[in-house]
């Protein structure tokens, strides 16, 4: 057995907590790994329990090996204010598996017209971000990046231009123009981005960009980090394994941003190896099975992914020595955690590496059953996942 930990683990524990069967394999792929650390996850409570909860959430990320989650805030109440952010922290202290630390908006009700209360909810939010839209006023953005360095909180952005949308639900690129979709361009990501840049530059504040797919945002964010500005960003599994051309015309194809070209796709791995990706991030978005039975057209946008997302990476990359497996430690782990001032504690998850599976959506503890990974085989899957002392879940069941 090999740990990955900063901390000693007592593997007599583990093997009385698992069951002798657990190690009977080989001690080799049973590997210890500190919790994972995920900064961008949608748990849907309060306002869209019926897409999932806190407690179905925090079990699906602990299902996948996470031990600390940070939650978008296009909840209802939108968390604008202190009193709207304590409804959500009431449930999470009520019902949450694992640490759960919750994004106040940058604007009120995410509207982009208005200041959210960010000096109320400073103590509170783990950061402040209009995660699902783009803060379209340059005006806003600037005030919003001087309160953030004031408070000495980040600025979370989901960069997106609406007025370049122009209605789009798929990556313009091949597929769309093959089979006559609706294409969502480049422009509307890295433009924005470019501009946050430049106010960043400006005003000096700590800055973090969301779910990156472009070509064009990894050579901006890669520039930026050469001169000198305080700026991370993450991407997702799925824009790293997929292109737009093996997507098909079903609602788990569907995300914003979207599943990009190849030339994308091969730009954002470079972009983790050198380290301009700083995070792997899943964007878990659960809807239910009607809003994602419709289509490319039809569906809701977003996929889950917190189930999934170490075997995609392990497979994909550290088996096939594309990158080492302390890197994936550092992009699932270590660098989120760094940013974010989130602790580790005595948290960590266990894993049975040479275990190959076939990815079954109906297994997953999330509410959410939409992934482009479904039927995919991976290797790598979870035996347990313990947080501060305490196992969460134990062969993909609540503990």
């Amino acid at each position: 057995m090999k740990a990955y930990t900063r901390f000693k683990i007592d593997e007599h524990f583990l093997s009385a907590a698992l069951g002798s069967t657990a190690f009977g394999v080989s001690n080799d792929n049973i590997v210890i790994f500190p919790g994972f650390c995920d900064v961008h996850v949608h748990f849907r409570e309060p306002g869209f329990s019926y897409k999932e909860t806190i407690k179905t959430g925090s079990l699906s990320a602990a299902n996948g090996g996470y031990t600390d989650v940070c939650t978008m805030p296009n909840l209802k109440p939108v968390p604008d204010s202190i009193d709207n952010l304590q409804a959500q922290l009431d449930i999470i202290k009520q019902d949450a598996k694992i640490g759960v630390h919750p994004y106040g908006s940058i604007t009120v009700g995410q509207m982009g017209e208005e200041l959210s209360d960010l000096d109320g909810m400073k103590d509170l939010a783990i950061a402040f971000s209009d995660d699902g839209r783009g803060v379209q006023s340059d005006s806003m953005m600037e005030s919003a990046m001087k309160k953030a360095k004031e408070l000495d909180k980040i600025i979370v952005a989901h960069c997106e231009i609406n007025e370049l949308l122009r209605g789009g639900y798929i990556h313009d690129g091949e597929f769309a123009r093959l089979h006559g979709m609706k294409g969502i361009c480049s422009e509307s990501e890295w433009g924005q981005i470019k501009r946050d840049i430049e106010l960043v530059k400006k005003i000096g504040c700590k800055y973090h960009v969301c779910h990156i797919s472009t070509k064009e945002s990894v050579e901006l964010i890669r520039q930026a980090k050469k001169d000198g500005v305080d700026i991370t960003c993450e991407t997702g599994p799925h824009y790293l394994v997929f292109n737009d051309m093996m997507i098909k015309d079903e609602g788990r194809f569907k995300m914003n941003p979207p599943i990009r070209s190849e030339e994308d796709r091969l730009a954002l791995i470079e972009g983790i190896k050198d380290g301009t990706i700083d995070m792997i991030a899943t964007d878990h978005a659960p809807h239910s099975f009607e809003e994602k039975s419709k289509g490319l057209s039809g569906s809701n946008m977003g996929v889950v992914g917190l189930e999934t997302a170490f075997a995609v990476m392990y497979t994909h990359f550290v088996k096939t020595g594309e990158i080492t497996m302390e890197k994936l430690l550092e992009l699932m782990c270590y660098n989120a955690r760094k940013r974010f001032g989130i602790e580790l504690g005595e948290s960590y998850t266990v894993f049975d590496l040479s275990k190959k599976f076939k990815v079954d959506p109906s297994r997953f503890l999330s509410m959410g059953k939409a992934t482009p990974f479904e039927g995919c085989e991976l290797y790598g899957e979870c035996l347990a996942t313990v947080k501060d002392g305490k196992i969460v879940v134990k062969n993909h069941n609540e503990c």
